[in-house]
């Protein structure tokens, strides 16, 4: 057995003294052998979902290069408002999506999603005037809104908190590859223009979605419901499955069960809203970035739509890598602030060279400092908040509020890129700069918050907590605990 000791009363108030926890041993072998067999079963197919999510959002962007604004008629804002109208109903079912995914079973919900999101991705390619883009688009947010906000707590249901950054950023990775991918397809479909008497624009949405129906079917019977029903494991993987969710504190049997007081406890608790507001900061950049990079980069120079996609693609790369890299650190050493306000801070200077007056060069290298901190920035913190909830009615919750304030930037970040104010696009990328430093004050305040509290708890200053609490009662306190330390 392994001991590990915790501070608890012994009878008056702050009065306390030490007992001795102890927990089974566990083969630590055997649990980096566990961890593969997970990351061999989860990853591949979340990664896969979110990477279709993604391309099948965001292609509007690539659409725009090949005539879907001469061809449906566009003109003014309405390209911006099909882009952005997608978020309204985005929003709306993000957190309800969450609280349904244990009762209607992931699989079952997340493959419904999938294949409803696929057919409609697939049929905006017919569309023939604005308000048939526009109802697509309404109905491709309110089936896609489940998935990322789903896909975040599924992981927590499998992983500990220590590998949880990188799991999530395997979300982001696929956000990064689908952005090349989607470069690399555009240039390709490109060339279909004309094909049976349809523009290249209809072809990349009509290709680009199909897959996505694909892998919605096989969810169905690829995604298990929970480590205790999945069919790839042992009866004593999932014997050490348990261990490691009892080794972390505040993870009772209780509190993987859903309650409508921890519902209530996540909207009360003013550090999710503060998570919240600084991801709402971080995706403004993520979406205007990730939707207006071909439009940006076509403003830098006299490139042609095949250039201009071929040019997109080494700056998601490098996106990606470096949020493999800094994840893998920050879940090792368990730092999220750390990393997100210094790859912020990158990002800030990225547009800072785009807002100044520069060689074409010059600006197309600040594209690659804003791809550098972009998924770091708002990626890490969606691995932050959970990892700080143990109980998972408010880690479901929370994640659904974070994800939903955040992508409420989606609605907004359109407007920011008008064709009217191509090449430079100066509001644009002086908002996004401005959004990441409020987000990066945000988040160093909670970094330094977070500290604090840790060290009040280890100097026994919470442990009035204890007062007149049960043993079972202190274990189901959660993140309130001052045995919990929290990932800072």
């Amino acid at each position: 057995m392994i001991a590990e000791e915790a501070t608890r009363p012994s009878g008056s108030r702050g009065s306390t003294s030490k007992q001795t926890i102890e927990h089974p041993e566990i083969d630590h072998a055997a649990e980096k052998k566990l961890v593969r067999k997970l990351d061999l079963y989860i990853v591949p197919i979340i990664m896969l979902l979110y990477l279709f999510s993604f391309l099948d959002r965001v292609n509007i962007g690539n659409a725009r290069l090949y005539g879907m604004e001469e061809d449906l008629g566009l003109h003014g804002n309405q390209y911006q408002t099909a882009v952005s109208i997608l978020f309204v109903t985005y929003l709306v079912a993000e957190i309800p999506s969450n609280l349904l995914l244990k009762k209607l079973r992931p699989s079952r919900w997340i493959s419904a999603i999938t294949t409803s999101w696929a057919i409609i991705a697939t049929l905006t390619g017919i569309t023939q005037n604005y308000s048939g883009l526009i109802a697509c688009r309404v109905l491709l947010g309110l089936v896609e809104g489940g998935l990322f906000p789903g896909a975040a707590v599924y992981l927590t249901l499998f992983y500990t908190k220590r590998e949880l950054a990188l799991r999530i950023g395997y979300l982001f990775v696929s956000a990064a590859i689908a952005g090349a991918i989607g470069g690399l397809l555009g240039y390709g479909i490109g060339f279909m223009d004309g094909v049976a008497n349809q523009r290249g624009w209809r072809w990349i949405l009509i290709i680009e979605g199909l897959p996505s129906f694909v892998l919605g079917i096989a969810t169905w019977f690829l995604l298990a419901d929970s480590p205790e029903t999945a069919f790839y494991l042992s009866v004593e993987e999932k014997h050490l499955m348990k261990i490691r969710r009892d080794r972390q504190a505040g993870q009772t049997e209780s509190a993987q069960k859903f309650h409508k007081a921890d519902v209530y406890a996540a909207f009360r608790d003013w550090k999710v809203y503060a998570f919240c507001i600084g991801q709402f900061g971080t995706d403004t950049m993520l979406y205007g970035y990730s939707t207006f990079l071909p439009t940006i980069i076509k403003g830098l120079g006299t490139w042609s739509t095949a250039q201009t996609q071929a040019l997109t693609i080494p700056c998601y790369c490098l996106g990606a890598l470096s949020y493999v890299i800094v994840a893998r650190i920050s879940d090792s050493q368990q730092k999220r602030g750390l990393y997100t306000v210094i790859f912020g801070a990158i990002s800030v200077v990225g547009y800072g060279i785009l807002i100044s007056e520069a060689r074409m060069g010059v600006h197309y290298f600040a594209c690659f400092l804003v791809a550098m901190g972009l998924y770091v920035t708002a990626g890490l913190p969606l691995a932050w908040l959970p990892s700080n909830q143990p109980r998972y009615g408010k880690r479901t919750t929370a994640t659904g509020m974070q994800l939903t304030i955040g992508n409420a930037s989606g609605i907004m970040a359109p407007f920011l890129y008008p064709s009217s104010e191509g090449s430079r696009f100066i509001k644009g990328h002086a908002v996004s700069l401005a959004m990441v430093g409020m987000a990066n004050v945000i988040f160093a305040f909670m970094s330094w918050y977070l500290s604090k509290q840790n060290d009040r708890r280890r100097r026994g200053q919470e442990d009035t907590r204890f007062a007149n609490k049960t043993e079972s009662e202190i274990m189901e306190l959660g993140d309130e605990s001052p045995r919990f330390v929290y990932t800072v």
